[in-house]
């Protein structure tokens, strides 16, 4: 399936996910504020930690591997059994030591004891959101693209619809119930997806697992668990300095203003995570990886540019749309944030590769290094430029790793096997 194609699918699952997005940040703005919003970003920030060490790591290896043994059904398998019995092991073992940790994370992350009944309730969740993410990988790497758009179609209306409900209902406490239940339920759509194909039968997924595709599985679990480390800590180290610096409610204004980016350019990211990350992968030839490269540029990046545009020009109305009154002091980091947005999608067509190719040394170094200089930056910024600092920041780092990827990416491709 070609770029062309899969951003079309992509995009009617990306427009009905990028709305139900929508949709719930204007519940969130209302039910819960800015306050409420530096809270749940912190909380999805350790979801992001725990699921990743839980067996969520090795999802991109999956999706390489699955994609690379496309003509090998049997080496497919002993890849997915693998898998499944990781994250069927660590889930469990990282799930117990949430219920028997769940005072102390309570106070760490929520500065308070009251809310350790939603560890206990991710804690039991736990399995099937990383299972989630496991069959979504899988798809990827069968570039079953139609299932996966379903998936992704189900899995956002499933988040509107329990968030939607909790927030309204319970406030701050039903959205972060909301967030550790609501991928556990488009499991169960994710399920028969995977199930319904010929290719799949659930004890594909159980059994020994092997030493040689751990081995293997070692060094993409090594960038993930560094990079879940590391973006997600440099995030709750900025919006804690935030809140101390101009208050929790300014640390919401950051936190809406990350969400919308994620939110405008999902169509490019999804696109390549679904497209990119499988045919990199297929590809040995560096004139051919050059090409596929050159493709993104001339495809993926503009749009992401359009888009970073129009989302500045429409500001005020976005605010109005999405949010409400109370967020208005966040207009003052489009402008910077909006370049911010096109640098990091130019530096991560390149960064994609890096990753395709486990170029693990230069992932895990820049990985550390660009996200300590983020918050490093964000303190230097914001003492010179004031609230506006923290994007100002986020854009003159983003336009640093682009130029460290275009150095040290192709370089090395041509230091190994490619020719």
């Amino acid at each position: 399936m070609n770029l062309l194609k899969t951003s079309a699918l992509n995009g009617i699952a990306v427009l009905i996910k990028t709305a139900t997005m929508f949709i719930l940040n204007k519940v969130l703005a209302v039910y819960v504020g800015p306050s409420g919003y530096a809270v749940i970003g912190q909380f999805q920030n350790f979801i992001q930690i725990v699921t990743s060490f839980a067996g969520g790591a090795i999802n991109t290896a999956v999706i390489k591997y699955t994609a690379q043994y496309y003509e090998d059904e049997n080496r497919q398998r002993a890849i997915w059994r693998t898998a499944g019995s990781i994250v069927l092991l660590f889930s469990i073992i990282i799930a117990f030591l949430i219920l028997i940790l769940r005072k102390q994370l309570s106070i760490y992350i929520f500065q308070t004891d009251e809310f350790q009944s939603i560890f206990v309730w991710f804690a039991v969740f736990l399995l099937f959101f990383n299972f989630n993410a496991l069959f979504l990988a899988i798809l990827n790497g069968k570039k079953e693209i139609l299932k996966l758009v379903i998936a992704n179609i189900i899995g956002s209306l499933f988040s509107l619809a329990i968030t939607g409900i909790l927030a309204i209902k319970f406030g701050l406490y039903g959205a972060l119930v909301a967030l550790s239940i609501y991928q556990s339920t488009a499991f169960l759509v994710t399920l028969i997806l995977c199930y319904k194909a010929d290719w799949f039968e659930f004890n594909y997924l159980f059994g020994k697992i092997d030493p040689e595709i751990t081995r293997k599985f070692a060094g993409f679990a090594l960038m993930a668990l560094t990079s879940a480390l590391c973006v997600p800590l440099a995030q709750i180290a900025i919006r804690t300095y935030m809140t101390g610096e101009f208050g929790i409610e300014y640390a919401g204004y950051w936190e809406a203003m990350i969400r919308l980016s994620g939110a405008y350019l999902m169509l490019v990211t999804t696109t390549l995570s679904v497209y990119y990350l499988p045919r990199l992968a297929e590809l040995s030839a560096i004139s051919d990886i050059k090409k596929e490269v050159y493709l993104g540029y001339k495809i993926i990046f503009p749009v992401a540019l359009v888009g970073a545009i129009l989302v500045y020009l429409l500001r005020d109305w976005i605010i109005g749309l999405l949010f409400t009154d109370a967020f208005l002091p966040m207009r003052d980091l489009f402008l910077w944030q909006m370049i911010g947005d096109s640098l990091k999608i130019g530096s991560w067509i390149l960064a994609y590769l890096m990753l395709s190719k486990a170029m693990i040394k230069l992932f895990i170094v820049t990985e550390i290094i660009f996200s300590v200089s983020l918050v490093i930056l964000t303190y230097l910024f914001t003492s010179i430029f004031g609230f506006e600092g923290v994007s100002i920041a986020y854009l003159f780092n983003y336009a640093v790793y682009w130029i460290v990827m275009s150095l040290f990416v192709f370089n090395g491709l041509k230091k190994r096997k490619y020719s």
